[in-house]
């Protein structure tokens, strides 16, 4: 049996969509299905506004602009984290300064980030691994209190909840992606909320490669021209279309990967008094399933384990190299603190394959960790 780590697949109308936006006759993006699956998400969210992007990644980076990053300014943000997260303020010539991680969820330490902070800090990037919401309510205390933005790196957790209130409505701006590796997809693409309706107008511009086109459509000037820094971030209509028909699945998707993340998680937990640690939710959260980790006692376990289940034809790789240990982050970025806990479980995660309708490999995949660790410990 060849299980793969993830599957995208259809939830429904996706190719219905497609087709209907060819019908309607416009493939370029802020169209019919773009401003559906923009109206769907600031609802769901509760943003003030939500913005498609062709990627997070692209998200990420409208933000560095929205905020004012320069050359010299400070971003603080995990070192545990995909790379877009750091290249949007280094693509502004900013520096993010990486800070450790709690060894529970394996977000940022909120208890770390004050010392970090110097006179050029702009803002706090935090990251809401594996579908879990980093702590929010202390985290923007701290950046009220320096005056700093707060960026909601949450590309893995749309539908997550912390303290009753939708992760990507908790900062002044949120990064979300749509990958065909996330709970709800469309290939590539990702979103821009905005929570600080102060920064919509400008946000509009940046995304229309800097014009006023916008304010054009909506009769408020008389003709569109270039009027600020910007670039095209906007996705096609064709992966709106797709997006849309996931976004009216979203609640059905869901469910099935939370069954799935809970059969694992049922199955392993008692590998607790063993050393294998489980996905830890702290009280006041919900998360979204988006992915089931393990860590492993010691790194030379953790390779053996993936190599097991290779041999079983499971695709069960591990997570982020730490970016401050990275080429580029050696040259562009810099540490703040002993960043021990990034370290140390980054070489011993492993996350096991987690996709809509998994069914019956997920039983095989099951029985074949639970072989593995016991002949492992």
């Amino acid at each position: 049996m060849k299980v793969p780590f993830n599957r995208p697949s259809l939830a429904g109308k996706e190719l219905d969509y497609i087709q209907e936006a060819v019908s309607l006759g416009q493939l370029a993006g802020d169209g019919n299905f773009t401003i559906r699956c923009q109206n769907k998400l600031s609802a769901y969210i509760g943003a003030n506004a939500v913005l498609l992007t062709h990627s997070c990644t692209a998200a990420l980076e409208m933000a560095a602009i929205l905020i004012g990053v320069e050359p010299g300014d400070e971003v603080i943000m995990p070192s545990y984290t995909f790379v877009s997260t750091a290249n949007a303020v280094a693509l502004r010539r900013g520096i993010p300064v990486f800070v450790d991680i709690r060894p529970d969820t394996l977000n940022i330490d909120e208890d770390l980030i004050e010392s970090a902070i110097t006179s050029r800090t702009k803002a706090i990037f935090p990251v809401h691994y594996a579908g879990v919401p980093a702590e929010m309510d202390r985290i923007v205390q701290i950046a009220n209190r320096h005056s700093l933005y707060v960026v909601e790196d949450a590309a893995q957790a749309l539908g997550s909840t912390y303290n009753g209130r939708k992760a990507g409505s908790l900062g002044h701006l949120a990064a979300f992606s749509f990958h065909e590796t996330k709970n709800i997809i469309s290939g590539e693409g990702g979103a821009l909320a905005i929570n600080d309706g102060s920064l919509l107008e400008r946000a509009e511009i940046i995304r229309e490669k800097g014009t006023n086109r916008k304010r054009f459509f909506r009769g408020q000037v008389d003709k569109y021209t270039w009027v600020d820094v910007g670039s095209s971030f906007l996705p096609g209509e064709l992966i709106a279309a797709f997006l849309c028909a996931q976004l009216d699945e979203l609640d059905t998707i869901g469910s099935n990967r939370m069954a799935s993340w809970t059969k694992y998680d049922d199955a392993l937990q008692g590998f607790a008094s063993r050393g294998v640690r489980t996905p830890i939710v702290p009280p006041g959260r919900t998360h979204n399933a988006h992915l089931y980790y393990i860590i492993l006692p010691t790194p030379e376990m953790r390779q053996k384990l993936i190599a097991l289940l290779r041999q079983d034809g499971i695709n069960a790789p591990f997570h982020y190299v730490p970016l401050h240990n990275s080429p580029a982050g050696t040259k562009l970025a810099r540490t703040s603190g002993d960043l021990f806990h990034t370290q140390d479980l980054s070489e011993r995660l492993v996350r096991l394959p987690l996709y809509p309708h998994i069914d019956s490999q997920l039983d095989y995949v099951i029985e074949r960790v639970i072989r593995h660790l016991d002949a492992l410990l």
